[in-house]
């Protein structure tokens, strides 16, 4: 069981390796919140040679929740702590679709919701829980021929993305109001929510992109036991003061 960083002393050493749990902010990118850590910890602990740090399963810019980020030597077990169960909860907006499936780009295509009901929804959620097949989004991360698809995507290209297999565990309705899907869903490794509700909005004839999503859980961690990048800093800024008192 990996053990979570909870108090930053001057000794912690972070070129051995740590495993801090951070609460990504709305629209970011978590290669920044791994970029803007890697600086701060270099620059409070004053480590002057390379710092590995690497995060052990990307959030999307719109997404919030759980971003697990590794240091030093534990930067080897991010495949291990990439392969956990992921708990997500967010809102499916039925009536439209976007090529990037969530507000990353603009609406293109709009539909009726008029047969849009929380027991429709619930028999769509239904159809999709268990092992599925999915098609990931053009606008991801996924590598075509050496290149990043959202690369080629915004570059007008022609993207062409394999399907793969997926488990979804749990696919729950929490409440549905104004053609809004309020869900929680359990996860394998690999999953695209926003995958989900472009199948979800065709399954239903009506259109969906993703509106929010949370990232709760990752393995055994909890985003309730995670810093937001700000109290991490100012951690580490406490950190530093207080070595200069030592000195």
């Amino acid at each position: 069981m990996f053990e979570p960083l909870k108090n930053i002393q001057p000794d912690t050493d972070f070129k051995a390796g740590q495993l801090i749990l951070i609460d990504k902010p709305k629209g970011v990118t978590s290669f920044k919140v791994v970029k803007d850590i890697r600086y701060r910890i270099k620059k409070n602990f004053r480590i002057r040679e390379k710092l590995k740090v690497g995060h052990a399963g990307t959030l999307d810019p719109l997404a919030t929740g759980l971003l697990i980020i590794c240091t030093g030597r534990m930067t080897k077990k991010i495949p291990e702590l990439q392969g956990g169960m992921k708990t997500y909860t967010g809102i499916f907006q039925f009536g439209a679709t976007t090529p990037s499936f969530d507000l990353e780009t603009e609406i293109d295509e709009t539909f009726s919701t008029s047969a849009i009901t929380a027991e429709r929804v619930q028999d769509a959620f239904r159809a999709f829980t268990g092992k599925i097949s999915q098609v990931p989004p053009i606008y991801s991360a996924v590598k075509v021929k050496g290149r990043r698809a959202y690369d080629m995507a915004r570059e007008e290209q022609q993207v062409e993305l394999k399907p793969k297999a997926v488990e979804i565990f749990e696919f729950n309705l929490l409440s549905l109001e104004s053609n809004q899907a309020v869900f929680h869903v359990k996860c394998s490794k690999g999953t695209y929510i926003r995958s989900l509700a472009r199948d979800i909005g065709r399954y239903l004839d009506s259109g969906a992109y993703l509106k929010e999503l949370c990232r709760t859980e990752s393995g055994p961690f909890r985003v309730t036991d995670a810093f937001t990048p700000e109290a991490f800093i100012a951690k580490l800024e406490q950190s530093e003061q207080q070595q200069a008192l030592n000195e």
